[in-house]
Parts: C-alpha cells; sequence; structure tokens
C-alpha cells in the first residue's frame, strides 16, 4: 500500500512540475534528415553530423514544485563541437509543433554562422550570433521574432525571486533585441535554459566509446542484447572500488597453493541488466572504472602483428603516402605505410559449390554483353574485298577523279571497352561480425568477390581486386587479390578463400593506393569500387572527425585524376557520413548483408552504363 502511494505521488508531483508542452512534442529522430539538408544548404560545415545532446546539470532557481519533484537540475542544450551539432533529442519548448520545429531550424542556422571565436561571454557570444545569423538569412527574421516573443510570454509565466528576476528581464531583453544587453546583473544562481541560443561546450566531453577503447568490441563478442543509446554521456575515471592493489597477507604453509589459484569474482553477475539502459539516462555521469573485469568484456588481448612465418607474405617495404590533416589544411607528407601484401597460406581452389548456380546465371548475362567483332570498311589491307568500296573506286575511274591508292578492302576487327574497374574490400576485424544466423560479414566479401570476378571475366572487362586493414599509420595492409595482368582462375579463387579479417579501417591510405595502381591504366572509364561495413578507424588520431576528413581528400585525389570512386556498404548509419565522403548518389546502403553477392554485378552495370 504504501509503494503504491508513493507511485502515485511521485507521478502527480512530477506531473504538476512539468514545463514544457508535451502534446507538441517533436523528436530530433523525425526532423534529423531535414536539418542536414537545412544545415548544408545554409553553408553549414559538411564535416559536421547533427546528433542528440545529453541533459546537462544547471545550477538554476528551482521553485518548490520543482524541488519537492526532484527536476529542473538537468536541461537538454544545444551545442556546437568540433564532429557535431547536438541539438536535444526531442523540443516541446512551445504550445505548437510547428514552432518547436521551426526552433529545430533556427538552431541548424545559427550553428551554420556560428565558429570557434567565441569571447568566452556566453551572453554577448549569443546576442552577436543571433544578429549574424540574421543579417546572414533575412528570412528568418520573422521566425527568430515569432518564437522569441513566444518563448517571454512563456518565461514571464515563472515567478522568481527578486534578484533572479532581474536578470531574467536582462536576459528578455537580449532576446526581443539581440546585441543590446552588455552585461546583466549577478544572481545566486544561473538563468533558467534559453532553448534559443547554443550552449559552451560540457565539461569533461567523455563518451563511453571513447573513454575506454579496450572495451570497445566487447558486446560485439558478448553472448547479450546490445543496447545503444543517442544520446552522449559525459563520464569519469575512478579507481577501482575492490582495493586489490594492496598489501597481501598469507601464511607460508600456502605458499605453493598460489599457483592453483584461479582469480574468479563471484559477486559479479554477469548477465545483462533489463533496466540498465533506463538507469543510464538517468545518471548525470557515467562512471568508468580502469578495472579489466567489466561485466560486458570478455577476454580481450591488444591486438598485436603475427610473427614473420605466421604473416601474409609483404611483396615490398611498402610506399609512403601522405595523409590531411584537417585542422591546420594541410598535407602531412610521408606520413602513411601502405604495405602491399600477398596471402601466405592460399592454395588454388575451384569456385565454391554453393555459388556455381548463381555464377553460372551471372557468367551467361554478362557474355551477352562481350564486345562484339565489327566489320571495317574501305581498308587499305583486309581479307575480303569491299563490293561497295569498289563501285565507287569504278566510277571514279570514268568521271577521272580515282585516287592513286584506293581503300578497297574490309577486315574483321574485335571492339574493347575502354574500362578499368579496381575493387576494394574492408577487411577490417569488425567485419568478423555476424551478419545473419549463418555467416559472418567477412563470408559475405568472399561470396561477393566470387561472383563479381565470374562476372567481370565473362564480360572480358579489365579489373583487379584488393583488401585493406591497418594498425596506425605504419602499418597499412594492401592485400593483393588480384591484379590487372592476372587471368581469373583457381589461384585467386584460393586467394579469396584466404581472406581474413584484420585490423582497423584506415581508408585513405588504402584509397590512395589504389588511386596509383589505377593511373597505371590508360583506359576512359576507371572505377574504384569500395565495398566496406563501417567508417574509418583506427587506434591513433584516425578516430572520428581526422579519419572523416583524411578519407574525403583521398577520395577528391582520386576524382582529380580521373577515377570514379562509388561505395557499396553495409553500415545502416552510412547514410549520416557517407553523403559527406562520396557525394550524392555514389554509395549503396544494403539492408541485408546476405543480398549483397547477387546486387553487387547489378549496381556495376549500372555503374558503367551497360544493361542486359
Amino acid at each position: 500500500m504504501e509503494e503504491a502511494v508513493g507511485i502515485r505521488w511521485h507521478r502527480l508531483i512530477t506531473r504538476l512540475a512539468g514545463d514544457g508542452f508535451p502534446q507538441a512534442r517533436v523528436r530530433l529522430e523525425d526532423e534529423g534528415p531535414r536539418l542536414a539538408m537545412v544545415f548544408r544548404a545554409l553553408s553549414g560545415d559538411p564535416g559536421l553530423t547533427i546528433k542528440a545532446s545529453t541533459e546537462r546539470s544547471l545550477n538554476t532557481w528551482r521553485p518548490l514544485a520543482h524541488r519537492l519533484a526532484g527536476t529542473g537540475r538537468r536541461h537538454t542544450l544545444a551545442w556546437r563541437e568540433a564532429e557535431a551539432l547536438r541539438v536535444p533529442h526531442s523540443l516541446e519548448v512551445f504550445p505548437e509543433q510547428a514552432m518547436n520545429r521551426d526552433l529545430y531550424l533556427w538552431l541548424a542556422a545559427m550553428a551554420s554562422q556560428a565558429g570557434e571565436d567565441s569571447s568566452g561571454d556566453w551572453l554577448q557570444d549569443n546576442q552577436q550570433l543571433v544578429v549574424r545569423t540574421l543579417d546572414a538569412f533575412p528570412g528568418l527574421y520573422d521566425l527568430y521574432r515569432t518564437l522569441a516573443r513566444c518563448l517571454v510570454d512563456i518565461r514571464r509565466q515563472r515567478k522568481l525571486p527578486p534578484a533572479q528576476a532581474q536578470q531574467e528581464a536582462c536576459l528578455q531583453a537580449a532576446l526581443l533585441d539581440p546585441g543590446s544587453l552588455r552585461e546583466w546583473p549577478d544572481a545566486s544562481a544561473e538563468p533558467w535554459p534559453v532553448p534559443l541560443w547554443l550552449y559552451p561546450l560540457p565539461e569533461q566531453p567523455l563518451t563511453l566509446a571513447a573513454a575506454n577503447d579496450s572495451d570497445a568490441d566487447a558486446e560485439g563478442h558478448g553472448g547479450g542484447k546490445v543496447r545503444q543509446s543517442k544520446q552522449r554521456k559525459q563520464g569519469r575515471y575512478v579507481d577501482d572500488p575492490n582495493k586489490r592493489n594492496g598489501l597481501m597477507i598469507f601464511r607460508l604453509e600456502s605458499l605453493f597453493s598460489w599457483s592453483e589459484f584461479v582469480p574468479v569474482d563471484r559477486c559479479e553477475d554477469d548477465q545483462d541488466d533489463e533496466d540498465a539502459e533506463r538507469i543510464a539516462e538517468d545518471l548525470d555521469y557515467l562512471t568508468l572504472s580502469r578495472n579489466p573485469s567489466t561485466s560486458a568484456s570478455r577476454i580481450k588481448l591488444d591486438m598485436d602483428l603475427p610473427s614473420a612465418s605466421e604473416d601474409d607474405i609483404p611483396l615490398s617495404d611498402g610506399c609512403l603516402f601522405p595523409e590531411w590533416d584537417w585542422k591546420k589544411q594541410q598535407l602531412r607528407s610521408n606520413h602513411c605505410r601502405v604495405i602491399p601484401m600477398l596471402p601466405r597460406d592460399a592454395e588454388p581452389a575451384p569456385l565454391p559449390e554453393r555459388l556455381r548456380s548463381l555464377a553460372s546465371n551471372l557468367r551467361q548475362r554478362f557474355q551477352g554483353l562481350q564486345p562484339q567483332r565489327v566489320w571495317q570498311k574501305r581498308q587499305a589491307s583486309g581479307t575480303l574485298l569491299d563490293l561497295d568500296a569498289c563501285l565507287h573506286h569504278a566510277a571514279d575511274l570514268r568521271r577521272g577523279c580515282a585516287t592513286s591508292q584506293p581503300a578497297l578492302w574490309r577486315r574483321e576487327t574485335a571492339r574493347h571497352r575502354d574500362l578499368a574497374c579496381l575493387v576494394l574490400a574492408d577487411l577490417s576485424l569488425s567485419t568478423e561480425a555476424w551478419a545473419d544466423n549463418q555467416h559472418q560479414v567477412i563470408d559475405v566479401i568472399r561470396d561477393s568477390l566470387h561472383l563479381l570476378g565470374e562476372a567481370l571475366d565473362a564480360g572480358q572487362d579489365d579489373f583487379a581486386m584488393y583488401g585493406f586493414s591497418s594498425r596506425r599509420r605504419d602499418h597499412v595492409r594492401f592485400n593483393l587479390i588480384k591484379n590487372f595482368a592476372e587471368p581469373w582462375g583457381n589461384a585467386i579463387h584460393g586467394r579469396i578463400k584466404a581472406l581474413k579479417p584484420g585490423y582497423y579501417t584506415r581508408m585513405g591510405g588504402a584509397i590512395r593506393q589504389a588511386t596509383e595502381v589505377l593511373k597505371d591504366k590508360p583506359a576512359e572509364q576507371r572505377l574504384l569500387l569500395l565495398l566496406t561495413d563501417g567508417k574509418p578507424n583506427d587506434l591513433d588520431v584516425y578516430e572520428g572527425r581526422y579519419g572523416m576528413e583524411d578519407t574525403r581528400q583521398a577520395l577528391l585525389e582520386a576524382r582529380q585524376a580521373g577515377i570514379q570512386p562509388f561505395c557499396v556498404t553495409i553500415d545502416q548509419q552510412a547514410a549520416d557520413y557517407l553523403p559527406y565522403l562520396f557525394g550524392q548518389q555514389r554509395y549503396q546502403l544494403i539492408r541485408q548483408a546476405a543480398e549483397l553477392p547477387g546486387l553487387l554485378p547489378k549496381l556495376y552495370l549500372l555503374l558503367t552504363g551497360r544493361t542486359t
């Protein structure tokens, strides 16, 4: 009975203390595509993504109802950081949904004009940013004026102590007339959040993935359900609460028993907490312990390179390539080493039995696209006389205008397509994940390479295949599967069969190496087809914006060399970053990984402008 009364009381006081208009709520997941398009149309940084922000604690004055309900301490705000624009995951500030959608639009417009020239004065910076945004986009003046007036009317309904009321009056004046307020009076608490303004970066912007890299792939190998929050959380490190690194006291007669000791932590439950997601959303900070015995981890070791006797065969010492430093806006010369490698244990093997039926159908379709032999008429030499040319020459002789070297022959020649295709497959560690209940991603990539090679060989197209993975900038592995000079056959099938998941995904270096290979092919149409399952990443600074910008620069260099890059991915989050890297209509998202082997040849036909 006591628990039931407590629950009802909590619901009642929380509803009475609630702010906003839940009936007019608008969610970022619904408005995200429109916001991204508007942000880039307003000349916003195309490298920024729009993501949901987390709640932040503010020292604001709270009325009695908020203090009773325990609310009003944490607020979802908007800010711009180096890699993303953070906006609230939902908005219910205004009583109408259209106004909340306009608020999202206004935040995107402000962020497009925000730079790094902050004075540290949050009040002055936002006023100047509002003025700058309205000067750049005069059409937003009525939108801002409507939002500002409605927000001021809502804020005026809140009763505040004298000091906070004086500060609030100045803030409302700054909203209605941006740039008019130079300073505001001191108060014991911060002002109530202003949804129309951008806030500074949160303190200790530490995300869970970046804070504990060693556990980044733990869920992928466990048996529990993986849940990913769309909000960003602050984190902090703490010492091991178990205090295991201390003085150990034992009796000498038990010395020999330590060799049989197994450190099993029996107090730790390795089952998933079904309520963990809700608990994490309610926390201000996620506490990150340096204790390796986490409930999501298994036995994990830092990946190291295998010994030379077990590793693939390096074909050379490698080539040095530059990398793009997006912060300095310049290339770092000779910064990345790409090493060509050949599988050590690859043995010639036939096409897998399960793929032969589909491969036979593909070969029949592509054989119909082989270049046909044609007769060239009016040649100086050939195998057969050209009767039309002979008649015209006889008529010219009668008119007295015949040439002394008539072209009276015809000959048969083969017409070749001036096309070269290089297939670059991502062989990073993430391809070890399961695509479905029967196949891993690496199995899907192998099948795709088998079938695409069968199709291209039947169509007599000039093609090559390589794979890549990396472990920091000095070891980018460029695995040779088939070069342009090698014939398609069992040796290539054996190399594809020997492909294994490697390390990380340093795309920029691999794309630059593939570009150099394609530069040596004097073809009119040169296609770089990239197969991947994720975004660029590596152990060093290549994670995040650095890797994205270097990959984009490498693709720009490929286009300048006359090469057409195209990406095929199974990453369901690819729409967030691939348009920035490859451009619109230059990538294809595969919803089901098992569809990739069958769809890849069809996609190739579309890219090369051929029809069956």
